[in-house]
């Protein structure tokens, strides 16, 4: 068995070897080496046993894990994946073993810092880490807002606070068609939207054998290339669809002298799968969670005594992994050996979880724009709020057959909107993103690879209309907020890192935000019940208001609040403040296990609604902790003409030259490019 390691001028992995086997292997154990730290964080957070080396702050998560029986799970899909496709669990267990091989000799400094040593991969530990980094992707915690709003303000409110909040993770997409480009061969380009975390969620690899050879963004953890590749013949990139595939069930539980049982729909009480875990915690006593599961699924909130303040609930998770025991991990191997569309197509039928609208291009001229994943055919209800255990009609019933699309004008553009997935969800992101991307492809017939970086870092603010409406409606200000306010209503409505108008607009913004969020009509919602805290992102007021600020400010009437005047008061609080620019206060705040507290934060351009998608919280923070997690471009005439880009860089060592050296690049908009030519690359060792 023979295999090669070489790097490019960044320090990007090209793996080459005998057999898909060999190279799974290789590319765990170059992962293992490049990124030890990362892969043991995310191999504790996949088993809920965080806390053991993080302390407290970590322990809501790892609540979380053992309730929701994650571990179990991925246990049961790799076990399901033994019977039904050996040779991918075969696979996978090369790609664990590898990465048992390079921690073992890996280095890395944040080990002894913790003073903890790298733990055991097992075989089904990818699929862990996989369910782990998405179990939250769709965001079912949203249900819990809605029931709340619902509860307290009606059922409009549903959908007038209905927006793509800073709990979900998105992204930018599109497909330019051979007959706009100046090759004849379709591009396509787009950036992942997640939180944005040191190391980074994507890792650029090139993985080679004797069947495949394949650019692309791998999750560290994760064998193959899933999200974004290209084989050279095909290439292909996702977008989150916003579909909604998990239901949030009230249960009636009550314990007895045998245990739990739970009351079903058929008014039958039945005995409830129950177990106790302790979770270590660092520095602190251990703590013991109880682990109840019914026919629905685990219980991930509540239990037979309800929540921690009293109020009589609980609630399960049901959401297809767990039902179907099939993570989609199928899907792997046919994606890396694919050579045209209908290969892709055909891989993307077996893909589970999470639900992805695809864009794939071929150099025949295959075109694909589809959603991929598995949703559950059951009740309108279930998408939208929490529905009784105890009540027939909640049931799933089957599988929403994936929807198709076309392209417009030769191009095709998702990010997050309403598009071919609307059948398959509830809320989606404002259309402003992709308004935008299409605007821009339309000043011009032909595109090549290298013009796509601009589009990447358009700062275009649509959704500042809304209110700057408001502000031009005002009269009788004082001296300084009528300048504010002229100034502000001739602004370009982009949101660059110097612009003084920006930062004018964003403390604006923040302003009214607050004053909302403190409003006597939103009384209700500033405290929720005691759920757990890992879902408090999504039942936050404030963040709430901030991402859809434009709806309440549309509304014909918003609970009688006087909505002039609050702009009113906004205007007049931030008229006389100094003179700042956007990229002072708007910057980049990744996630790391373990901060760093001298670390600079870089400016940033961009918004929530900019195609360059940089999230601050409206009301809170400038702060951006969500944007553009990798940008590429992947140009079908010729893989070498392709372009990509990670916020930090290949290696998760922080001493390592490639640690950041991407930072400059990607806050810049540049893109590097794409080597494939292995006599361009330095060979780092073969073994034989």
């Amino acid at each position: 068995m023979t295999t090669e390691i070489y790097r490019d001028a960044w320090g990007v992995p090209h793996l080459r070897a005998d057999s898909a086997h060999a190279l799974a292997r290789l590319q765990g154990s170059v992962t293992a080496r490049d990124r030890a730290w990362q892969l043991e964080v995310e191999r504790h957070r996949a088993r809920g046993t965080s806390a053991s080396f993080l302390g407290s702050e970590a322990l809501p998560w790892d609540r979380f894990v053992r309730r929701a029986r994650l571990d179990d799970t991925a246990r049961r899909c790799f076990d399901e994946l033994e019977r039904e496709e050996p040779e991918t669990a075969d696979w996978v267990r090369a790609y664990a073993d590898g990465v048992n091989e390079g921690l073992a000799a890996c280095e890395a400094p944040e080990f002894t810092r913790v003073g903890l040593a790298p733990g055991r991969w097992e075989p089904w530990t990818p699929l862990g880490v996989w369910l782990a980094t998405h179990i939250l992707f769709a965001g079912f915690p949203a249900k819990l807002w809605r029931e709340e709003a619902a509860r307290h303000l009606g059922p409009e409110a549903v959908g007038l606070f209905a927006t793509d909040g800073p709990g979900t993770s998105g992204s930018n997409g599109w497909l330019v068609e051979g007959a706009r480009t100046a090759t004849g061969q379709a591009v396509i380009a787009g950036d992942p939207h997640r939180f944005i975390e040191d190391p980074g969620v994507y890792q650029q690899i090139r993985l080679a054998c004797d069947e495949f050879d394949v650019v692309g963004l791998a999750v560290p953890g994760v064998p193959g290339i899933a999200h974004f590749g290209h084989t050279g013949t095909v290439a292909w990139a996702i977008t989150n669809a916003m579909a909604d595939y998990q239901d949030l069930y009230r249960e009636r539980l009550r314990r007895t002298g045998a245990g739990v049982e739970a009351l079903g729909p058929d008014g039958t009480w039945r005995r409830v799968a129950r177990h106790t875990e302790l979770v270590r915690v660092a520095g602190e006593e251990t703590v013991e969670v109880e682990v109840l599961e019914t026919e629905r699924g685990p219980v991930i909130a509540g239990g037979p005594e309800g929540l921690d303040d009293g109020t009589p609930l609980a609630l399960t998770l049901r959401h297809p992994p767990r039902v179907t025991a099939d993570l989609g991990f199928r899907a792997l191997l046919p994606l890396l050996r694919a050579r045209r569309v209908a290969d892709v197509d055909r891989a993307f039928d077996l893909w589970v979880e999470p639900v992805n609208v695809v864009q794939a291009a071929d150099t025949e001229g295959g075109l694909l724009h589809r959603v991929a994943g598995r949703v559950p055919l059951r009740a309108e209800a279930n998408g939208t709020r929490l529905v009784p255990a105890w009540e027939p009609g909640h049931e799933w019933t089957g599988w929403h057959e994936m929807p198709r699309a076309g392209l417009t004008d030769g191009v095709a553009v998702m990010a997050n909107q309403r598009g071919p997935a609307a059948p398959l969800g509830v809320e989606f992101a404002p259309p402003h993103r992709a308004d935008r991307i299409r605007a821009l492809l339309a000043e011009r017939r032909q595109w090549s690879a290298s013009d796509m970086p601009a589009i990447h870092t358009d700062t275009q603010l649509a959704s500042a209309a809304p209110l700057l409406d408001r502000l031009s409606a005002l009269d009788d200000l004082s001296g300084p907020a009528a300048e504010f306010r002229d100034r502000l209503l001739r602004w370009d409505r982009r949101m660059d890192a110097d612009s003084q108008d920006a930062a004018r607009f964003a403390a604006l913004r923040s302003a009214l935000v607050r004053r909302l969020a403190t409003h006597p009509a939103f009384a209700a919602l500033t405290t929720p019940p005691a759920y757990p805290e890992v879902f408090l992102p999504w039942l936050a007021l404030l963040p709430r208001i901030g991402f859809a600020l434009e709806h309440l400010l549309r509304a014909e009437e918003l609970y009688g609040i006087d909505r002039a005047a609050l702009v009113r008061e906004a205007v007049e609080e931030v008229a006389g403040r100094p003179a700042a620019r956007w990229g002072d206060t708007h910057r980049l705040a990744p996630w790391q296990a373990l901060p760093d507290p001298g670390r600079q934060a870089p400016a940033l351009a961009g918004d929530h609604d900019c195609v360059l998608c940089t999230s601050a919280v409206p009301g809170w923070t400038d702060l951006a902790a969500r944007g553009p997690a990798a940008r590429y471009v992947w140009d079908l005439a010729r893989r070498e003409d392709s372009l990509w880009v990670v916020p930090y860089g290949a290696s998760g060592l922080p001493d390592h030259p490639h640690h950041h050296d991407q930072l400059p690049l990607w806050l810049r908009g540049e893109l590097a490019p794409v080597v494939t030519d292995w006599a361009q690359l330095k060979k780092e060792s073969d073994d034989e």
